[in-house]
């Protein structure tokens, strides 16, 4: 092998279309075996960190940019492949990668079979004893958890809320395998997150409350406290006026209410304004009531909008007046 400083152009072009390749399939980085495996020494790969033709993103982890160039699936596999023969990518990071939900979380999530596994910085690592290919996949080049698996480690690390949502958006981007779900189950009786996958089992009715943010989140935690029935989420309605139907955050249906969760950022506009009011006039017209609320009041002053939301649905208001 020749040494740094020593090798031939010819066999520079290769290591470096070598490097290329390996780079693009996984997203950017490689582990110190794979550049082994091209033909680079150590002595080789230190002195390209030197020269600033590789990266050290993590212990025995390089890429050709460096860490703040790479994207977000070029994170996740650095993080992977620093942990070792076997690791995938899991909990919160796999639901992002499967489409599940995105809670901002910004370590790296990421399961290691077995006791051990050394720490990477920006990399939470999990351990299991339980882990088998049963619940590995692929998705995009990267190894990570299955859907019924991940929906299972979720249970462990976010609230009850969340983690119906979660089974939610796999019913909608029909990922959601029941059948797996209950292997899951089978295969791990003891773990703390069967308990709460049990529970939105027999008590959510998947897919039927997909909220779209944190936001309309607190909205439905605010009608269960209430004992409120959950509203249909993402409801569309035809006015039957001759323009298109029109899809409100939430509905009661057979009550003809509707609620709007308006958060600042998508209706300051003064097209959002304008179209709002629109909407609204539409609604009122074919019999629906319309309620519009702010994140400041679900936060700050829940107890205004309870007493309405009670009052419109026939029940009673919490001071036990009609």
């Amino acid at each position: 092998m020749l040494r740094p400083g020593r090798e031939t152009q010819a066999h520079l072009a290769f290591l470096d279309q070598a490097l290329s390749e390996l780079a693009r399939e996984q997203h950017g980085p490689f582990s110190l075996d794979q550049l082994r495996d091209v033909g680079l020494t150590a002595p080789a790969v230190r002195y390209r960190v030197a020269t600033g033709r590789l990266h050290r993103i993590h212990h025995t982890v390089y890429s050709l940019v460096p860490r703040e160039l790479l994207g977000r699936e070029g994170l996740y596999m650095a993080a992977v492949l620093a942990c070792g023969p076997g690791a995938v990518l899991s909990h919160r990071s796999a639901a992002v990668l499967h489409e599940l939900r995105d809670w901002g979380y910004t370590r790296i999530e990421v399961t290691v079979p077995g006791r051990s596994g050394r720490r990477h910085e920006g990399v939470k690592v999990h351990r299991s004893t339980t882990l088998t290919t049963a619940d590995v996949t692929v998705v995009n080049n990267i190894p990570v958890t299955t859907v019924a698996r991940t929906l299972l480690d979720l249970a462990e690390v976010v609230t009850g809320r969340q983690l119906e949502r979660s089974f939610d958006q796999a019913e909608i981007v029909e990922t959601l395998d029941l059948r797996a779900i209950q292997d899951q189950l089978a295969r791990n009786p003891t773990r703390r997150g069967a308990k709460a996958v049990r529970h939105v089992l027999e008590t959510h009715y998947i897919g039927s409350t997909p909220t779209e943010n944190d936001f309309e989140d607190a909205f439905l935690a605010l009608t269960r406290r209430l004992g409120l029935p959950d509203p249909e989420s993402q409801f569309y309605i035809d006015p039957r006026d001759g323009e298109r139907p029109i899809k409100v955050d939430f509905a009661w249906p057979e009550r003809r209410i509707a609620v709007e969760t308006d958060g600042r950022r998508t209706h300051r506009t003064q097209q959002a304004f304008e179209t709002d009011r629109r909407r609204d006039q539409r609604l009122t017209a074919a019999g629906w009531k319309v309620i519009r609320t702010t994140w400041r009041q679900l936060k700050y002053r829940p107890h205004e909008l309870a007493p309405v939301l009670l009052k419109l649905l026939g029940l009673a208001s919490p001071s036990g007046r009609d």
